[in-house]
């Protein structure tokens, strides 16, 4: 479908690129974490551009979401299409594959098809990632209550919602591991 393929070339446009480059920093990508996202740029080039980064990786997945949304598809439609946001935000092809852990935009793509889990998850983030100082601890705990959350706010989109779980937590595998080692870079470098 013509929204799946728009879902992953919009999804393909990493915004953390195309900010620091505006910005004049060097590529993320090699750099830090060498991860193009929103922690990494945090880290590296501060609050102001990953603040950027983030906003344009959660809006690239408005237009073929919403577009799936208005024109009433269904759900497991409309979850391929976030989807393909995300498999295209972490495995960009004209990035050899290499993009990012998908948060940001799969807070885009949770915005369109269910607001309220998208806030809750978005606080439950800010929360942990304020108290533990690490975006991927708090990456991992929102992933994992997205879905519970969805159970009873939109239960329709439980499945969709836990998909979309189960990219991000797969892409934040090697963070895991970092975490349970005490290895993980903490938000401030």
């Amino acid at each position: 479908m013509v929204l799946i393929v728009l879902g992953y070339l919009s999804g393909s446009w990493l915004a953390a690129l195309s900010v620091c480059r505006l910005a004049r920093v060097a590529d993320p990508r090699f750099h830090g974490s060498c991860n193009p996202g929103f922690s990494n740029v945090l880290r590296l080039y501060g609050p102001r551009l990953a603040a950027a980064t983030l906003l344009l990786d959660a809006l690239k997945a408005v237009p073929a979401v919403l577009a799936a949304k208005l024109l009433a598809l269904p759900i497991w439609l409309q979850g391929a299409v976030g989807l393909a946001v995300l498999l295209g935000h972490s495995y960009p092809l004209w990035h050899k594959f290499r993009g990012g852990k998908a948060v940001a935009s799969a807070f885009g793509v949770l915005l369109v098809l269910v607001p309220s889990v998208a806030l809750l998850s978005a606080v439950c983030w800010a929360l942990l990632a304020w108290r533990l100082r690490t975006a991927a601890a708090a990456s991992v705990v929102s992933a994992l209550v997205a879905p519970i959350a969805c159970y009873w706010l939109a239960p329709d989109y439980v499945s969709v919602v836990g998909g979309f779980s189960l990219l991000v937590l797969a892409r934040h595998w090697l963070n895991i591991r970092r975490l349970r080692q005490g290895e993980e870079p903490n938000l401030r470098g």
